[in-house]
């Protein structure tokens, strides 16, 4: 078969690149103990939405450096007893998507939280405030300005804030929260399910910010990881600090969190991916100590992968 990156035995052993700053634990520690200060003082408003099995709500509460974060929220009409929920995670850019398609879950009993990322294509602000470039992207949002600035930090500690929200809903056990998402949405995924501990099943498909040295190494700084290559460009064209930037990146590798998940984790996967490199994805995989499962697809890439969203559905399921 053809391959755009390491053969598969390879990968399943493969470590990742990108270097892991020597204080990320406790990076990680201070940034959920600020969390942990946020009062996300949320809001609800119903939204009109004709279904017959979902109660529909705009769901709005506060994340780190106040940002007024939104989620589409949907609870299962005539639930008597807490039931399963699941976090819902989008794309690059786009936004939370349409209520219609949430209710396969709600039918199965779940409550569903879907939210947008601050500042993209939803209705989440972003405070931002940060020095350096914010042209071209929110990898680098905050790159040149410190760590703690980092736009990515602040949204996986609302991933964590909307877990926490599920987790206090009453009519959401606690014990059967779930997370889902693809490209950004699968490192949202993992990010949630590593800061978040009891989330019990995570479906990241083909995530996306793993690993940013290899992709650059690759060649692959492009559409959704353009923003590293035009950086370098911009910021620093001879390379003098780019151990700096890489490590700096390190911080917000969802590879370097992956080994703190307990949940199950089931991995959809295309091995002709030039948008997330296989390799930047089985970086984070390999480092999963929990229960994992790797749904492969030789000739698909960054695209829809047939019956895979079925299968991710089964998956949740039994929660």
């Amino acid at each position: 078969m053809p391959l755009i990156d390491m053969p598969m035995d390879e990968l399943k052993s493969y470590s990742g690149r990108n270097p892991r700053p020597d204080d990320f634990d406790a990076y990680w520690a201070a940034g959920l103990a600020e969390l942990d200060k946020t009062d996300p003082d949320i809001t609800l408003a119903p939204a009109t939405i004709l279904s017959k099995s979902a109660e529909c709500f705009h769901l709005t509460f506060t994340g780190v450096g106040g940002a007024r974060v939104y989620a589409k929220y949907l609870r299962p009409i005539g639930l008597t007893a807490p039931g399963p929920a699941v976090l819902m995670f989008h794309g690059y850019t786009a936004n939370s998507g349409d209520w219609s398609d949430k209710l396969a879950y709600v039918s199965q009993g779940f409550t569903v939280l879907a939210m947008d990322c601050r500042g993209q294509g939803g209705q989440s602000t972003d405070p931002g405030g940060v020095s350096g470039n914010t042209l071209s992207g929110h990898i680098i949002r905050g790159l040149a300005d410190s760590p703690e600035r980092l736009y990515f930090r602040n949204v996986y500690l609302d991933t964590v804030q909307l877990a926490r929200i599920a987790g206090m809903l009453p009519n959401v056990d606690t014990n059967r929260i779930g997370a889902l998402g693809g490209s950004q949405g699968g490192g949202l995924t993992l990010a949630c399910a590593a800061l978040h501990t009891a989330i019990r099943k995570a479906a990241p498909t083909y995530p996306f910010l793993c690993d940013f040295q290899r992709v650059w190494e690759m060649d692959l700084a492009k559409g959704a990881y353009e923003e590293l290559a035009t950086f370098f460009r911009r910021f620093d064209p001879r390379h003098e600090q780019i151990k700096l930037w890489f490590e700096r990146l390190g911080y917000i590798d969802c590879q370097h969190l992956a080994s703190r998940i307990q949940a199950d984790v089931l991995m959809p996967i295309g091995l002709m991916d030039a948008i997330c490199p296989p390799s930047t994805q089985m970086a984070a995989f390999n480092k999963i100590t929990s229960r994992k499962e790797l749904l492969v697809y030789p000739d698909f890439g960054h695209e829809h992968l047939p019956q895979a969203s079925d299968i991710v559905f089964n998956f949740m399921a039994d929660l």
